[in-house]
């Protein structure tokens, strides 16, 4: 197991238990479009990544990066690694930002976007990598969880609420770091799995419809 992969995960498991009691902490640092516009605290940008919402968040997200995140450093290396993942958590927290820019009570937190990169890297090297989840005993071809995913995560964020602090907008952000990343760092190989690649990016075509041809948010 590579240390640098068990170095993020146990750094954002502190953050996180600390914050969990300590709501300055949680407030200073989670994204929020107002303080991000209003005040230029861009290091929310990055830092929600390293808080959630509660231990079962925290658990879920940290299970599935060290699950899918060596998969990654194999393929990619090291430097890949921290390149998707946290190219993943800035891009799905821009996304955001510019997605709900005129709703500054905007917020969300979470390592989410990140993980949705490392996930959908791994998808674009492998996509019927079989996924099991929670105590469902039959695996799930990774590419139709993927389309599944996204599309639960257009409706989710084209359907905004204001007290669900889940960033739905920063997981298709970071999940379609992760996918583009894939696909210029081993173009042949995600050129052999295009039919796949272009299931899962059906929901990605329509939230693109939506949002920068009928506007519908913003």
């Amino acid at each position: 197991m590579s240390p640098v992969l068990l170095i993020i995960i146990a750094a954002t498991a502190l953050i996180s238990y600390y914050a969990f009691s300590n709501q300055s902490i949680f407030e200073k640092y989670k994204f929020n479009v107002g303080a991000i516009k209003r005040d230029k605290e861009y290091i929310r940008l990055l830092s929600a990544g390293f808080l959630h919402a509660d231990l079962m968040h925290l658990l879920f997200n940290m299970m599935t990066l060290y699950f899918f995140g060596p998969i990654v450093i194999e393929v990619f290396g090291t430097v890949g690694f921290l390149l998707v993942y946290f190219g993943s958590i800035l891009l799905g927290n821009i996304f955001s930002l510019y997605l709900y820019q005129n709703q500054s009570w905007y917020s969300a937190i979470g390592a989410s976007g990140g993980v949705s990169g490392i996930l959908f890297a791994s998808i674009a090297m492998i996509p019927d990598l079989g996924l099991y989840l929670f105590f469902i005993p039959i695996a799930i071809p990774g590419y139709i969880f993927g389309t599944l995913y996204f599309a639960y995560s257009v409706y989710m964020m084209l359907n905004p609420r204001q007290h669900d602090n889940i960033g739905h907008a920063a997981h298709l952000g970071g999940a379609f770091f992760g996918l583009v990343y894939a696909i210029l760092v081993q173009p042949e190989r995600a050129l052999h799995n295009i039919l796949f690649l272009g299931i899962m990016s059906l929901p990605l075509l329509y939230m693109a419809y939506q949002v920068f041809v009928k506007k519908k948010i913003g």
